[in-house]
């Protein structure tokens, strides 16, 4: 263990050096991709900005250790902090009348480039750490206090993840195996009582200690914080909230008292701004793309059928606030009334050219306003109408909480194959499933790989009628 904490800190200071000399090299390539002369200015500009950028990434703990913590978390800080930097830049040379000094071509380059380069450098890192843990290097010690069904999550939870670089030592009980065995807590992994593991705690063995007590037993959770003070270990109590069902769980303020969310939307704070600014990009590309395409789907809707070219149905959004979502027009007519039967294959009501349009899913391009308008998202729960939800509501639970989020023009559900028609309870269960699914577990990267793979399922034309 005395080899071990050295060589995080050297990990931690290389990555302060790395960052800076990024920042620095970075702006240098792009003025160099850019013809534009390296100058004494830029010079400063740019090592103002590594201090910047150290500054307020130790402040958002960026060079902490990120051993436990998802890459996800780690790149939304890097963002941030960058983020935060050029704000400050900006700032600063209009308040010091020297914007004029600087190419502004080259510096927006360098706006954008240089977080990327971060990310990559972290990637890369993480790569590195990742090989040296598995073979042995770079790892540290974990044990866990009480033997329940949560330690055993825990203990899959780190040998699934080798990326942590964790050896588990034992799950540590005060219960005789026997006793573990009739309360169906499993004595296989306990190693010892929870005096043992304060001893091993004590001697410099243990590196972290997760206590998975039950939350009733808060007596014996404070006794062993308590004996672990006296150790150097890193403790981490791990409630036993696996009795709710979780979205999007975490540790908040509510002044000076602490609280545990168990039902949030992911998109609070930083995530809806990310989430926004996707829709915004992407939205306003693939309507530039679809533009012509629309106009043409509009003309052929006219001469196929009488009717509007637009159908618009009230559906729940965001919060379970009604929005109006477009579509082209599929069918000779629609209700929005207490029942309304979903299409089906071979359904009379819609028209040939509609039926077109639904397989190729060409009818829901119109939803691009609906997202550019702030009322739905590229990804998200596909929205059902209102009485589809009036009578799902009370069937399946956890149904409303797909509403904790705008809803999508495609989803996690559609490219899982729960696309279409559903025409059994079963069916429905396991589109709001992926939902939640998906509301659990957001992140940009996933929304980019649902649009990715939305194409080919769109292509596939499978469920779709």
């Amino acid at each position: 263990m005395s080899v071990l904490k050295p060589f995080s800190t050297l990990i931690s200071a290389l990555q302060r050096l790395l960052d800076a000399g990024l920042v620095v090299i970075t702006l240098y390539g792009a003025c160099a991709a850019l013809d534009q002369e390296w100058s004494a200015q830029l010079t400063l500009a740019s090592a103002s900005a590594a201090l910047l950028f150290f500054l307020i990434a130790e402040v958002s703990h960026l060079y902490g250790s990120w051993r436990l913590r998802s890459m996800d978390d780690e790149f939304k800080t890097v963002l941030a902090s960058w983020g935060g930097t050029c704000a400050a830049l900006v700032v600063a040379a209009f308040l010091l009348k020297v914007s004029a000094n600087y190419s502004r071509l080259a510096t927006v380059a360098w706006f954008l480039m240089t977080p990327l380069v971060l990310l990559s450098s972290r990637i890369v890192v993480r790569g590195l750490l990742r090989w040296l843990r598995r073979s042995g290097a770079n790892t540290r010690t974990v044990a866990v206090a009480g033997s329940s069904s949560l330690a055993e999550a825990i203990v899959r939870e780190l040998a699934h993840s080798a990326s942590f670089g964790v050896q588990v030592i034992g799950v540590f009980d005060d219960r005789s195996h026997e006793r573990l065995q009739k309360d169906g807590a499993g004595s296989s992994r306990c190693v010892g009582s929870l005096a043992d593991l304060v001893e091993q705690a004590r001697s410099g063995d243990l590196d972290y200690v997760f206590i998975a007590l039950p939350m009733r037993a808060e007596k014996r959770i404070v006794e062993l914080t308590n004996r672990l003070a006296d150790t150097t270990a890193s403790v981490y109590v791990i409630p036993d909230l696996f009795m709710f069902d979780l979205m999007r769980a975490r540790w908040t303020m509510l002044g000076t008292l602490p609280m545990v969310s168990v039902y949030e939307s992911p998109f609070d704070g930083f995530n809806g701004g990310l989430k926004r600014a996707e829709d915004l990009f992407l939205g306003t590309l693939f309507l530039a793309i679809a533009a012509v395409p629309m106009l043409l789907i509009a003309l052929g809707i006219k001469l196929t059928s009488r009717g509007t070219v637009l159908f618009r149905q009230k559906r729940y959004g965001l919060n379970g606030h009604l929005v109006e979502v477009l579509k082209f027009r599929t069918m000779d007519a629609s209700d929005d009334g207490v029942e309304v039967p979903q299409a089906r294959f071979s359904d009379s009501r819609v028209t040939p050219f509609g039926r077109f349009l639904r397989s190729t899913s060409l009818d829901e391009l119109p939803q691009l306003f609906n997202v550019l308008s702030g009322e739905m998202s590229l990804v998200g729960p596909r929205p059902h109408a209102v009485a589809h939800n009036e009578q799902f509501r009370r069937l399946i639970h956890g149904y409303m909480l797909r509403h904790k989020v705008k809803p999508g023009i495609t989803g996690w559900a559609q490219i899982n194959g729960w696309r279409g028609e559903t025409d059994t309870l079963e069916k429905m269960r396991h589109r709001v499933q992926h939902d939640l699914e998906y509301v659990r577990n957001w992140s940009l990267l996933l929304d980019l790989k649902i649009l990715c793979v939305t194409l080919g399922a769109v292509l596939s034309r499978k469920n779709a009628y």
